[in-house]
């Protein structure tokens, strides 16, 4: 509902700002601050990127996943998009996504919702798959997991499983 509401109502204060500012500073003014901010997000994009990228690349190499850094994308990914889209206010929030600091404050607040919620939701393939704190704990070498089991005997690594010859094969005219 949140989204909805700022999809429709983001426009209209673009729109009522743009008509303020053409009015106040002229049309070349505000159509040059308007190229001016997406010239920079496209710099501030490129720079602070190739650095997240860096860090998530070191992080990796030290088999350490980089959930810092992948958040960090996302922020920039998002304030390029905004900063690329015509607006005051848009131009206003992806700056601000560009500070470290506001990043680290919405981390905080990502991390402390989830916390809360005890759970998270990933789509996969268009399904949605959900982590809950209920069911996802840590297991410990003291855990009896009880299992059935069928030995089942290697198949003869000198016979293709699709070969006519091997004796399991369902492809077999015997059969």
């Amino acid at each position: 509902m949140i989204i909805l509401v700022a999809f429709i109502v983001t426009p209209i204060v673009e729109i009522a700002l743009f008509i303020e500012a053409g009015e106040r500073f002229g049309l070349w003014p505000t159509l040059a601050a308007v190229i001016a901010t997406a010239i920079a997000g496209t710099w501030l994009l490129r720079w602070q990127g190739v650095a997240a990228w860096t860090r998530a690349t070191q992080s990796l190499r030290r088999n350490v996943f980089p959930i810092a850094e992948v958040f960090t994308g996302l922020c920039l990914v998002l304030a390029g998009a905004l900063l690329l889209t015509p607006g005051f206010v848009t131009d206003a929030v992806g700056l601000a996504l560009f500070a470290p600091p506001v990043r680290r404050l919405l981390a905080r607040l990502a991390a402390r919702r989830f916390e809360r919620a005890k759970r998270a939701t990933v789509w996969v393939n268009g399904e949605p798959v959900i982590f809950s704190g209920d069911n996802d704990r840590a297991h410990s070498a003291n855990d009896i997991v009880e299992a059935e089991f069928t030995e089942i005997e290697a198949p003869d690594p000198h016979t293709a499983p699709g070969d006519a010859t091997n004796p399991d094969s369902p492809w077999r005219k015997d059969r």
